[in-house]
């Protein structure tokens, strides 16, 4: 059954509450005081089925005093019914009640002319004009608007006909993307302990699934859900639930916080939005304080204009600003806010959420105003993917180096997780963006890392021509240091696949070679014949460089780079030949199998090999971390 969520909207007085209970049969002021004082200050909540299509009721305050509670019930609805009493026609809250639908993107919507047992034909229809007056060019715009009377049940079957027209118009929420569930309630039952209530903004709700309430992110275990009074397995996006909670007590939760899949949304006090003031209101000035609602949340905090030539936002205007909030909010790219004045609390602007968390940079700047331009969200368009790739593109290029998490498409973009693989693919084949093991990098980062990589190794091959290159570690120091290794490593993997340069122990341009003077060649040949027949008593280099007749500098060099080569082996101060060193560990662990002792110590290992004290002791060590023996007192044990 489909299920629309319906608000009312009003000024107080004007019958509200009323009309939602001769709909529902249910009184919706559930407060012993609004009882007594008959209005409603917090909101109220009722359900009706009519013709298969389920009702789900948001009574909100019409006084002045309670406009934050009507905020708090006004944020998830799908349809608004302004209550216009045809006695009194618009008064004050009827203008900002229906100016915070407007600013809120309410989809859809219709007029109720209430008490109309009270008017006659003529007062009916000049509250008729002044309705159509205050409406026109917004949502409401050709909406119908309907004479009842609550007390006479005249012109309610007008109004069910109306709802149900305004109804089919209302597309359903996005149901398998990541929960979040405003809370507007927070109860305790005893049997079942802490509930909270809202309505489902988007994704689902079940038994036994783990959230977190946010901000704070405290985890919580559903125990349970209702919806409308039925228990239910899963509630869907675009219900009013009441969720039974394990884990948490009823004080540790308040109304502004959000019951949310982890990590999908941005706990943060610094965001960047788009803005619109009311013509009737004064202008905004840079560094107002305000009262900043959104969902049931309301937050304090101050307004920075993000415009080099301005710092107000004049009545009926648009713009760009930084909100600092004095207290953490959870917001996702897209959400829809309103701002009231600090004082008086009036509603005076709205808009929609750029960034939910932008970089620190100067807002008064033309870079950030371009940056906020480009960030532009239309809420109306149907055209989602290009709005969220635009917004990844900008943010991919905030990151710089240290690339963007594909993860905060989600928390950041607001991209549904089952279409984060498909949001991926389209940025990378529009070429701008690259992949890089669950990282997004801006494609011109990417470009000027491998150009870097490239000037740094002929830097380094014309310094050092005897050099088979850098070591990754020291070539991402040099020139990568700020930057997310996997950023690195993938561009030394396209640098690779494109045969500029190659990638053993160390990175190398592919067209380098070793260039060896004929006396280098010489050395290097006479050296590597002179450790081969020494085997395991090597000579002492500076020694064997004289009695070759090779400068000390060649000798090193070339040693240096026989180690590299892994042709020769350094154990201490003393070289030893490769092969002499694989030889002795195939002996040494030979010596179980021919039925020898299974331990060897100094001595014994002395007059098997022939070899002193000085070459014995080096070499049984590197035995011992080769884990071809273990030193087990005085002597080795072979493994």
């Amino acid at each position: 059954m489909k299920s629309v969520i319906v608000g009312t909207a009003g000024h107080i007085d004007h019958g509200k509450s009323a009309l939602v209970q001769a709909l529902t049969g249910t009184d919706p002021d559930r407060l012993k005081e609004e009882k007594a004082r008959g209005i409603t200050i917090d909101l109220g909540f009722a359900h009706t089925t009519v013709e298969g299509l389920h009702l789900a009721f948001v009574d909100v305050p019409g006084h002045e005093r309670f406009v934050k509670n009507m905020l708090a019930g006004v944020g998830g609805i799908d349809l608004v019914v302004l209550v216009v009493a045809a006695d009194e026609s618009v008064m004050p809250q009827t203008r900002e009640h229906f100016e915070i639908c407007r600013l809120l993107r309410v989809p859809a919507g219709l007029v109720a002319l209430s008490k109309a047992d009270l008017a006659d034909a003529e007062m009916t229809e000049l509250a008729r004009l002044e309705v159509r007056e205050l409406v026109a060019g917004s949502f409401l715009d050709g909406a119908p608007i309907v004479p009842v009377s609550a007390r006479t049940g005249s012109g309610l079957d007008d109004l069910r006909a109306a709802l149900m027209q305004a109804s089919a118009r209302v597309r359903g929420r996005a149901q398998t993307t990541v929960t979040r569930l405003p809370v507007d309630r927070v109860f305790s039952m005893k049997g079942f302990g802490t509930v909270v209530t809202g309505t489902l903004v988007s994704g689902t709700v079940a038994a036994e699934r783990e959230l977190v309430i946010a901000p704070g992110q405290r985890p919580v275990k559903v125990r349970g859900v209702q919806v409308h009074g039925l228990k239910f397995a899963e509630a869907t996006a675009g219900h009013r639930c009441a969720v039974n909670l394990a884990g948490i007590d009823v004080h540790e939760i308040a109304r502004g916080q959000s019951l949310v899949t982890p990590d999908a949304f941005v706990e943060t006090r610094v965001v960047d939005v788009a803005i619109e003031v009311l013509g009737e209101a004064k202008p905004l000035q840079h560094g107002a304080r305000v009262r900043f609602h959104q969902g049931t949340a309301e937050v304090m905090g101050r307004v920075g204009i993000i415009d080099p030539q301005a710092t107000t936002v004049q009545p009926g205007g648009h713009g760009c600003a930084r909100l600092r909030l004095e207290s953490p909010a959870v917001l996702a790219r897209g959400d829809r806010y309103i701002l009231r004045a600090y004082s008086p609390p009036v509603t005076i602007a709205g808009g929609v959420v750029l960034d939910p968390f932008p970089p620190r940079d100067r807002i008064r700047a033309a870079a950030t105003t371009d940056r906020c331009r480009a960030l532009g969200f239309d809420g109306a368009s149907t055209d989602r993917g290009t709005s969220e790739r635009r917004a990844a593109a900008v943010l991919v290029a905030d990151a710089g180096p240290a690339g963007l998490p594909i993860s905060a498409l989600v928390s950041r973009v607001g991209v549904d997780p089952a279409a984060l693989e498909v949001r991926v693919r389209e940025l990378v084949e529009g070429g701008l963006i690259a992949a890089a093991e669950g990282v997004l990098v801006d494609r011109a980062v990417l470009v000027r890392l491998e150009e870097s990589i490239l000037s740094a190794l002929a830097e380094h091959h014309r310094a050092q021509p005897l050099s088979e290159g850098v070591s990754r570690e020291e070539l991402r120091a040099q020139r990568f240091r700020r930057g997310d290794q996997r950023v690195f490593e993938h561009a030394l993997a396209e640098l690779v696949s494109a045969g500029k340069i190659t990638l053993r122990d160390r990175v190398a341009l592919s067209t380098h070679q070793l260039a060896l003077s004929p006396e280098e060649s010489r050395a290097k040949e006479a050296i590597e014949r002179a450790y081969r027949a020494a085997s395991l008593k090597p000579p002492d280099p500076p020694a064997l460089a004289v009695e070759l007749g090779v400068s000390g500098a060649v000798a090193d060099r070339m040693l240096r780079l026989l180690q590299r080569q892994r042709v020769l082996v350094r154990l201490d101060s003393l070289w030893f030949h490769e092969e002499a060193l694989e030889q002795l560990k195939a002996s040494v662990a030979a010596m179980k199998r021919e039925g020898a002792p299974a331990r060897i110590d100094v001595a014994t290992f002395k007059e098997r090999y022939g070899v002193t004290r000085k070459f014995a002791i080096p070499l049984l060590e590197y035995l011992d971390r080769e884990r071809v023996t273990r030193r087990s007192g005085d002597s080795r044990i072979v493994l």
